[in-house]
């Protein structure tokens, strides 16, 4: 597992997919999340490609799933808004390990009132759905935490929710 403090936490998170075997990268398009988007695409260990929907990402990931292959879903805060049908009748109710990270908009500075408010949905929701779920602040810890969240996915067969708090990746901030 690569060291935190010598890169940047995108790709000590594309390094930790690789070494979970972590090949499928399914997501929303997000200006957060562009250093690993750009980074799967570039990696040809990686088949990464946008879905026009949170929810069809998720099945995607279910279905790769039951073809043998691990994946991940990208997305931001607003996005898991329209997860939770999935996740419950599918992942959840059949044991899929999905694994999702999602970059957090709704907090330190947002200028967007629509994603403070479904921001504050991520951590409710999975706690309903028992989808262990925990935020990344500090690039020391992403190496860590997402190698743990994966295996455990796995291990138990069950979906993980990641977020990553703009502490870690800068967030997206008004240029007024």
């Amino acid at each position: 597992m690569p060291s935190a403090s010598t890169e940047r936490w995108s790709d000590v998170v594309l390094a930790t997919l690789k070494a979970n075997d972590v090949r499928l990268v399914t997501y929303v398009p997000d200006k957060i999340l562009i250093p690993l988007i750009e980074g799967a695409h570039a990696d040809p260990f990686f088949t990464a490609f946008s879905a026009t929907r949170e929810e069809e990402a998720l099945g995607i990931c279910a279905g790769a799933w039951l073809g043998g292959m691990r994946s991940v879903l990208m997305m931001q805060t607003s996005g898991f808004g329209n997860v939770p049908n999935a996740l419950a009748s599918l992942a959840v109710a059949y044991q899929i390990p999905v694994v999702l990270l999602i970059s957090e908009r709704g907090s330190l500075g947002e200028f967007n009132v629509g994603q403070v408010w479904s921001s504050r949905v991520v951590e409710p929701v999975c706690y309903a759905l028992g989808v262990p779920h925990h935020v990344i602040e500090r690039a020391a810890d992403v190496g860590f935490i997402l190698d743990r969240t994966i295996k455990q996915a796995w291990a138990t067969q069950q979906p993980a929710a990641l977020v990553l708090s703009p502490l870690l990746t800068g967030g997206k901030v008004f240029a007024a």
